[in-house]
């Protein structure tokens, strides 16, 4: 199985898990080089003659879709979806769990299932197409494009993080034939995979309304899923599929460990990246932001992720703000994965971070960590999770096997830095 991203790249957690592999990114990395010869190759299919430096007035000059191709002239996607976010865990919503402050904002509300009725002859999905679609956008910087959406109001928009990259301004559009409009990008949370764009004041079209945020929670295996993105530069495409897993652990783009992540087999390719995943009640589940892919080809394999609505609705109103998200940092570094035989119960440590909240406290290389705060702990999976459920500051009690003897520590945890160990 071939993924897209970095593979067997330490997972950091606080806590980095060696030699697991992640998905790929619907954007960023060495495809940038490649979609300039691959718009040139859409754009010839087409008929309609604009090469890359040419002004495309869907495709404006400095802005690429995130399309390659194969040597038979077919559009491949590309080996790009980083996926971002630190420990979130769903459920964790306690103002403050983040950032560990008394005064950071409220997460952002969960609505109820509405049905869609369609009309006669309409699908279900055409009526939430119809409804949700004025909402999408694309977003364009000098290094790609992806797709973001309304939430709140109209003048906020989600994207991915690696989409929006280190551009402090992007260029975004409501629809193939609406007017490019300047975004200032408010915020980003590269543990989460999450970036806030502001718009101008009316300069939304009357028909965008913000999209509804569901409880991801709430979202069962087998569930629709339905994905508006703009892959290969295809504007608002609409995919439709089912909720395939849940609680499953992508990478980040600074390299930290999102858990809780949504799978889902909706077609999503590069450009999908930022795009909501809705449910069939017209409500964001989750943010699209990674691919995997498999056998000889880079392509869409009906395995992709998006990061949880509950992840979105606690950072956003923090990146709303100019803040920056404070996660929750242990420090320790989880050991190979066991490929044969019987794995020991308990989450090994390989290493802690030097000056980290972990080796401050005593722990060290070889411990095995086998309980936090009395919950037992089975695989380093876990010990992330539980991480994500404190805030900066709390204290911890980790309890470890050390050459057969049981030894507690009180670790206080510390805040997670901007890339991983």
């Amino acid at each position: 199985m071939r993924l897209l991203g970095l593979a067997n790249a330490p997972l950091t957690e606080g806590t980095t898990v060696v030699s697991m592999r992640y998905p790929r990114h619907l954007w960023s990395g060495s495809w940038r080089t490649d979609s300039e010869q691959a718009e040139e190759e859409l754009a010839r299919r087409r008929g309609t003659g604009f090469a890359s430096g040419d002004e495309d007035p869907d495709h404006p000059a400095g802005t690429h879709s995130q399309a390659s191709t194969t040597d038979s002239g077919r559009p491949r996607v590309p080996a790009i979806l980083a996926v971002v976010v630190g420990m979130l865990i769903a459920g964790a919503f306690a103002a403050g769990t983040l950032t560990g402050k008394d005064d950071s904002p409220n997460a952002l509300p969960a609505v109820s299932s509405r049905p869609i009725n369609p009309r006669q002859g309409q699908t279900r999905t055409g009526a939430i197409y119809a409804k949700a679609v004025p909402a999408v956008v694309s977003i364009r910087t000098s290094a790609g494009s992806g797709t973001g959406f309304l939430i709140d109001n109209t003048q906020t928009i989600v994207t991915n993080a690696h989409v929006v990259d280190t551009s402090k301004h992007v260029t975004v559009r409501f629809g193939a034939n609406g007017t490019n409009l300047d975004g200032q990008v408010l915020g980003v949370d590269a543990s989460s995979d999450l970036a806030v764009v502001h718009l101008q004041a009316g300069s939304a079209p009357k028909s965008a309304k913000p999209l509804p945020l569901a409880d991801s929670r709430a979202v069962q295996i087998g569930d629709t899923a339905i994905a508006i993105g703009n892959p290969f530069g295809l504007d608002r495409t609409a995919t439709e599929g089912i909720i395939s897993g849940l609680g499953r652990r992508i990478q980040a783009p600074n390299g930290f460990e999102i858990d809780q992540a949504i799978q889902t087999d909706a077609p999503i390719n590069p450009g999908n990246s930022g795009g909501p995943l809705l449910d069939d009640s017209g409500r964001v589940i989750g943010v699209n932001s990674q691919i995997e892919t498999g056998g000889g080809s880079n392509g869409n394999v009906g395995i992709g992720f998006a990061v949880p609505s509950n992840t979105l609705r606690q950072v956003v109103p923090i990146l709303e703000q100019g803040k920056n998200v404070e996660h929750a940092f242990l420090g320790v570094q989880a050991a190979a994965d066991v490929t044969g035989g019987v794995a020991p119960a308990g989450a090994e440590i390989a290493d802690v971070t030097a000056g980290g909240p972990a080796e401050a406290a005593g722990l060290q290389p070889g411990d095995i960590i086998v309980a936090i705060d009395g919950k037992p702990v089975d695989e380093f999976g876990q010990v992330s999770q539980i991480v994500n459920q404190h805030k900066v500051g709390d204290e911890i009690d980790v309890r470890v096997d050390r050459g057969g003897g049981e030894r507690s520590f009180h670790v206080t945890l510390g805040t997670r830095p901007k890339s991983a160990p």
